[in-house]
């Protein structure tokens, strides 16, 4: 320690520059090091990512594990530049080099975006000599990204008046349509609210705050009387929409709760999903769902849905669809479809070992880990890895992999879980999870002999998933009607979000056209024809 205090210098001055050498190198260090973390976490993701999209969802917390990764990155990335940035600062004091971060070459941005060519004034006289006799060798161009905050206009429809002396008729054009009559709001307006609220799940008292704020006042209650005849207007694509779903040869079907405004308290209601996605077993249909509303979760709903449909159904076990499943229901039966997920849960929190890493690792106290539920999990493991080569194959194909590959785990499951069961008391965790199964083995079983079914419920699930993230943002539906409002709005949202068509852009233009498209032609409006269409113009352009 001597020793190294004599070696610093006497001079106050040189001193102080040493003082800076040592911060400039301290900021470089750290920087060094936030930038070291930044690219683990942004590799980990990508591993995530990687492993996900190769292997599919290992666990019900793998969508929760990518959330988590790409806020700790976006976190990691940010303390990175500023640390870059504050070591920039040290070292220009310094007389020794600036850290600079290593960033991953950016894509250029896409053609389609308009470009604005900004002509920087050119030298007169060569910075070397003076001389103005200067010839252009070429240019350098430097793209930079901006944006053009939201305008609003008024578009002003000028129909002129003209009139003939001898009859003294007047001659005009017809005033242009507008979704509501005599309505004030254009089809790109209207659609930006109805996405916004259903889709982005934005309340219209908070639209209408922010449109304030641009200097456009629009008052709650116009928002609303906007919203409903929108709804009304788009009546006819929602029944076909239905059609289109109750056609299907299987149905996924679940449901989530949504607070609902009563008198001094909010009531739990309930919205049902029914999903047609065929692509798994390679069908042509494309994919849609249909929601319903109800007050409460009694039976009486899903069997008044499926009233008119016949064929294989997934869903949990509520005791609700309990009748539907009755063999001489008109107009034909349908065959129950168990989900494994639903199955491999309870199985899974008991078996949850990186859970009781976590929170031996947090000082809690962990749970102890069942090898019967951790046996469980690794066989119906099995199943999902063999469902994930099979995947948008033919129902023959995937029917005939099954019967080779499948069925004998499934049946050394049934037998290993019978004789498990015989060991184990009626209120064990395990027992109970085992039950489940059991006495549904035949729905369980389904997926062997018929290659349309799927081995999950995961169609339905995703369906309602952003209204399950829409709650915390709306809070409660202020009526049945409006309950029903949003799941005839979810049901064409949703449905446009299934066939890659931007929600908003497919709502503008129905908008825009439905009044003077032929009844006979609606069909075209639907989002799977209406991207066709689009394409088809886009090709012709």
């Amino acid at each position: 320690m001597s020793a190294a205090l004599e070696a610093l210098p006497d001079d106050v001055e040189a001193l102080k520059a040493a003082l800076v050498a040592a911060r400039a190198e301290v900021a470089a260090v750290r920087a060094q090091r936030s930038d070291d973390q930044a690219l683990i976490a942004h590799l980990k993701l990508q591993i995530e990512k990687l492993n996900r999209d190769r292997f599919g969802p290992r666990s019900e917390r793998t969508a929760q594990l990518l959330d988590q990764l790409e806020l700790q990155l976006e976190e990691l990335e940010a303390a990175a530049t500023e640390d870059e940035l504050a070591a920039e600062r040290a070292a220009a004091k310094t007389t020794t080099a600036a850290f600079t971060r290593k960033r991953p070459s950016r894509k250029p941005f896409p053609e389609h975006l308009p470009r604005e060519r900004v002509v920087e004034p050119a030298p007169i006289a060569c910075l070397c000599c003076g001389s103005e006799r200067l010839r252009k060798l070429g240019e350098d161009v430097t793209e930079t990204l901006a944006v053009i905050p939201r305008q609003w206009k008024v578009i002003q429809h000028v129909r002129e008046k003209f009139t003939r002396r001898d009859c003294e008729k007047i001659s005009q054009a017809p005033a242009p349509f507008h979704v509501i009559p005599r309505g004030w709001a254009g089809a790109s307006l209207l659609a930006m609210i109805l996405f916004e609220k259903f889709g982005q799940h934005q309340p219209l008292n908070r639209q209408a705050e922010r449109y304030a704020r641009e200097g456009v006042p629009l008052s709650l209650s116009t928002l609303a009387d906007q919203v409903g005849a929108c709804c009304a207007v788009l009546e006819p694509l929602i029944r076909r929409i239905e059609a289109h779903v109750f056609a299907a040869e299987r149905l996924h079907g679940d449901d989530t709760t949504v607070p609902v405004l009563a008198k001094g308290r909010t009531d739990t209601g309930r919205l049902w999903t029914y999903v047609r996605d065929d692509r798994p077993f390679a069908g042509p249909a494309p994919p849609a769902p249909m929601f319903y509303y109800s007050r409460d979760r009694a039976g009486e709903h899903p069997r008044a849905h499926l009233a008119r449909y016949a064929g294989l159904f997934q869903a949990d076990a509520y005791g609700g669809y309990g009748k539907v499943y009755e063999t001489d229901r008109k107009p034909g039966p349908i065959l129950e479809a168990a989900c494994w997920v639903h199955a491999r849960r309870p199985f899974f929190v008991m078996a949850d070992l990186a859970e009781n890493a976590r929170r031996k690792a947090q000082g809690k106290t962990s749970a102890v880990i069942s090898p019967l539920a951790l046996e469980a999990v690794r066989r119906i493991d099995a199943l999902f890895e063999i469902e994930r080569t099979i995947n948008g194959q033919s129902a023959a194909e995937r029917r005939a992999v099954r019967q080779e590959q499948s069925a004998p785990l499934v049946v050394d499951l049934g037998a290993w879980m019978r004789e498990q069961r015989a060991k184990l008391s009626r209120g064990n965790d395990v027992a109970k999870a085992m039950d489940y199964m059991l006495k549904r083995w035949t729905a369980f079983t389904r997926f062997l002999d018929d290659g349309r079914v799927c081995l999950s419920n995961n169609a339905a699930e995703r369906a309602l998933r952003g209204i399950a993230l829409g709650r915390k943002s709306w809070l409660f539906a202020g009526s049945d009607r409006g309950g029903r409002r949003a799941a005839a709005m979810y049901s064409l949202i949703v449905t446009a979000k299934l066939n890659d068509v931007d929600p908003q852009a497919w709502l503008a233009d129905v908008l825009a056209r439905i009044a003077d498209h032929p009844a006979n032609r609606l069909d075209e409006l639907l989002p799977w024809n209406w991207r066709t269409t689009i394409d088809l113009t886009n090709a012709a352009a």
